[in-house]
């Protein structure tokens, strides 16, 4: 935990060099870190926060995209950290386009990985209204307790509910290392009270215009949580974007198995292209 101007996050640091700073997804926090498999942290210094509502970092007074974008900024000078390269994950992405958005001088590039971008859930449809009771404060313990408990008694009986809860690509072969990934990943997600809160949130489109630093869009074309549109739609509005549509067996989860290795290779030659040294 560190207190800045704007209130407590907490947050987790390892390796050294260039900062990144991991903007997370729903459920997740400060301690999940597997999207940071592969990194070389002897190149990267990785900067993950527990988004409002997560892990410990209270929600009050950051409910919104741009209030969250505005902790992290103040968690940075706390750390004294001038520049970082921001990675925007899932429900992260809103946040982290805010970043991109309203403190240019502050991130060198961004990477949207599975990012909402924009409108996500529908709150007259089924998910919507469910995912606000199973979620809720108040019993987000409990559905996460079962959801550990079965990850726990049969591993690969949840990673095959999980994957077609990810991913709409039919027949996938699920490996004894993917089942370890994602049993290893369930142990640390919780929904706090900053699950429903996400899902109640939106971005004003002239957000994305207003990013003017390289970005990398990376999302699979089977992507059950998260419509590929919204890949698209950030390409279409971000300036200097690329956009690499992926055939990623895992949907939403493009962390898992062997398959990420096309993404870090991707993520890699994006970073390395013209990286300057950290500030």
């Amino acid at each position: 935990m560190i207190h800045t101007k704007l209130g407590w996050v907490e947050y987790s640091l390892s390796g050294e060099g260039i900062p990144v700073l991991f903007v997370h997804g729903g459920h997740s926090n400060s301690r999940d870190t597997l999207f940071q498999k592969g990194w070389d942290k002897k190149k990267y210094q990785m900067i993950t926060p527990s988004r409002p509502g997560y892990g410990r970092t209270p929600l009050e007074n950051h409910q919104t995209p741009k209030s969250a974008a505005d902790l992290f900024i103040a968690l940075l000078d706390t750390l004294k950290i001038n520049q970082v390269i921001v990675y925007g994950i899932s429900a992260g992405g809103w946040t982290a386009l805010q970043l991109a958005a309203n403190h240019p001088d502050r991130v060198k590039k961004l990477i949207l990985v599975s990012a909402v971008t924009t409108n996500w859930l529908d709150k007259k449809e089924k998910i919507y209204k469910i995912a606000k009771r199973i979620f809720h404060p108040k019993v987000e313990w409990l559905s996460w307790g079962l959801v550990h408990f079965i990850a726990s008694a049969t591993p690969g009986l949840m990673a095959k509910n999980f994957h077609t809860e990810f991913s709409s690509y039919k027949d996938a072969k699920i490996t004894q290392e993917e089942v370890g990934e994602l049993g290893n990943a369930l142990k640390k997600y919780r929904s706090k009270t900053g699950f429903v809160n996400d899902i109640d949130q939106g971005i004003d489109p002239a957000i994305l215009k207003q990013i003017r630093c390289p970005t990398l869009i990376l999302h699979s074309r089977y992507d059950a949580s998260v419509s590929p549109t919204h890949a698209e739609h950030a390409h279409k509005e971000i300036q200097h974007s690329q956009l690499h549509m992926l055939e990623n067996k895992w949907g939403h989860m493009l962390c898992l198995g062997n398959d990420y290795q096309e993404v870090l290779g991707i993520i890699n030659g994006f970073l390395d292209d013209h990286v300057d040294r950290p500030t």
